[in-house]
């Protein structure tokens, strides 16, 4: 029986039990009024019990919540496929347990006891989930259990770990690692490229040997004093420069305003006090092992 018949069934069975309760409240109606025609044969003192009887009748019986949850799952079984796949996924997320078909039904009424059934098979093969041949759980990318597990999992990759790859190891992780940050114990930084964070450890001990070509290359590039060449080189490295220098010395010009043009400056061997200052939250970086 599908559930569109059981539904009608339901409802058809809600309308005869008012039909039901409407004739027996007319019923002890009539019965109330014949009594007090009828002089009775000897004079009773009325008392709590009597009166009972000819108060007032009940009110029907709604059945407007079952309904409602009725139309909620047969709303959930005509679904996507994607979108029960997102329910289920949700629920073993947010749980963190390992959940039986049946705990799945009561939890998001995704039905998938049946082993032929669409969701099961793709349940079964999707990368976040678990099966154990009984019971379905979350499965993250790295299997973390607080604090201490985030930590090695960070030390362990040196040229950074995409935040992403963490977000889901469980329920207080990005709590955590912002305890970590502040603790100094990692750096958490923004790729401009993807527009990902990446967290990197942040271990003294942990120095990188820079070869003397790369060094000899860092000290002798000499950057445009210019932000219009700046952003040229930029474009033929394939980066999408983000100032827009050119388009906004245009504006500039069109509404008449002066353009200060950039000041030539000797490069200096040495790094002098101001970048010093603005690379002050990353010595790391400038520290070379001659």
């Amino acid at each position: 029986m599908s559930l569109q018949e059981s539904l009608n069934r339901f409802k058809q069975q809600q309308e005869k039990c008012q039909s039901t309760l409407k004739s027996i409240s007319r019923a002890s109606a009539s019965s109330s009024n014949t009594k007090v025609a009828q002089p009775p044969p000897q004079k009773k003192p009325h008392t709590a019990a009597s009166s009972s009887l000819t108060a007032k009748p009940a009110a029907p019986i709604k059945f407007s919540n079952d309904t409602e949850r009725l139309q909620h799952i047969n709303t959930i079984r005509k679904s996507s496929h994607g979108r029960r796949m997102k329910l289920v996924i949700d629920l073993l997320f947010e749980t963190r347990e390992a959940l039986t078909a049946e705990e799945i039904y009561n939890g998001c009424y995704v039905d998938i006891a049946d082993n032929n059934n669409e969701i099961y098979d793709s349940l079964r093969n999707n990368l976040k989930v678990s099966f154990d041949g009984k019971r379905f759980s979350y499965k993250a990318k790295h299997d973390l259990k607080g604090k201490d597990d985030l930590l090695r999992l960070i030390r362990r990759n040196v040229e950074g770990l995409p935040v992403v790859d963490v977000k889901d190891s469980y329920t207080s992780v990005m709590d955590d690692l912002m305890a970590l940050k502040a603790e100094n114990l990692v750096w958490l930084l923004s790729n401009m490229d993807s527009q990902e964070d990446i967290v990197y450890p942040n271990d003294p001990k942990a120095l990188l040997k820079t070869d003397d070509d790369v060094k000899q290359l860092f000290r002798g590039t000499d950057l445009p004093r210019d932000f219009v060449d700046l952003e040229k080189e930029l474009v033929k490295m394939g980066m999408k420069p983000a100032t827009k220098t050119a388009e906004r010395r245009a504006a500039a010009q069109v509404l008449g305003m002066p353009i200060s043009k950039p000041k030539p400056k000797k490069r200096s061997e040495k790094f002098n006090r101001r970048s010093k200052l603005t690379n002050a939250h990353m010595p790391e970086l400038f520290q070379f092992n001659d």
